[in-house]
């Protein structure tokens, strides 16, 4: 008898719009459309597509989530995404999701991949389905990963102990100096950086843009979009042990 493949739920972002900076207030602009980073999803689709994995994609309102404008430019290159718009996207670079919860048994899969894009830091964090989700896969033995600024969405995961899920753990993401460095800190909601040190995390990061991912029990991060495909292989390497 066949080994029952092994299940995975991808979680994009729903959000879409960006708070506008003093100068574009002042000119009266607005940037283009944020959403999920682009190479952040399809980088861990690819890794796990080689591997058989059955995916289901969600995200907090469900629907078509869209992908962030600037991250399709900047990686329309990249042979992994070009791989993943032609597989998954319709024209106007939207993926098809449902709610956590509409998928009927969630706390059962192998594990959760929160994918990145500043879009997270605005509905991750609060969307109590997906953090209970989260934790339950977790307490079944099952991984719970995050890239970028994915990780918005363990801040407010708890355990059945009453203990945070990442108080103690290492991990990283996004970092307070990379946020400086493409000039968006000061329409950040919150510091990523910040709060998870602040849930007692131990926070690590190699230098702006340098592949870095920390796993750490079955807890798996990952810095930024450069880190993605190694993200995604420490994730499957807890998920083929399972």
């Amino acid at each position: 008898m066949a080994a029952a493949k092994k299940r995975v739920l991808l979680v994009v972002s729903s959000w879409t719009e960006w708070p506008q900076t003093e100068e574009e207030k002042s000119q009266n602009k607005t940037k283009p459309g944020t959403g999920w980073y682009l190479p952040e999803a399809a980088h861990p689709w690819d890794v796990f597509t080689q591997k058989g994995y059955e995916m289901t994609w969600v995200s907090p309102k469900g629907g078509l989530a869209d992908c962030d404008v600037g991250s399709v430019k900047d990686f329309a290159s990249d042979e992994t995404c070009q791989k993943f718009t032609k597989a998954l996207l319709n024209e106007k670079n939207q993926l098809k999701t449902v709610r956590i919860d509409e998928v009927a048994d969630a706390a059962k899969y192998d594990a959760i991949v929160f994918t990145g894009g500043h879009g997270t830091m605005w509905d991750f964090k609060d969307c109590a389905p997906q953090s209970k989700v989260a934790a339950a896969i977790y307490e079944d033995g099952g991984v719970v990963s995050a890239v970028c600024h994915g990780p918005a969405a363990l801040l407010e995961i708890k355990l059945s102990n009453g203990k945070y899920l990442i108080d103690g753990k290492t991990v990283t993401g996004f970092t307070n100096e990379e946020e400086e460095a493409v000039k968006l800190t000061a329409i950040m909601p919150f510091s990523l950086e910040s709060e998870l040190k602040n849930r007692g995390a131990k926070f690590t990061c190699l230098k702006n843009w340098a592949s870095n991912v920390e796993v750490s029990e079955r807890v798996v991060t990952g810095q930024n979009p450069g880190s993605a495909t190694d993200f995604a292989k420490a994730i499957a390497d807890l998920v083929d042990k399972k």
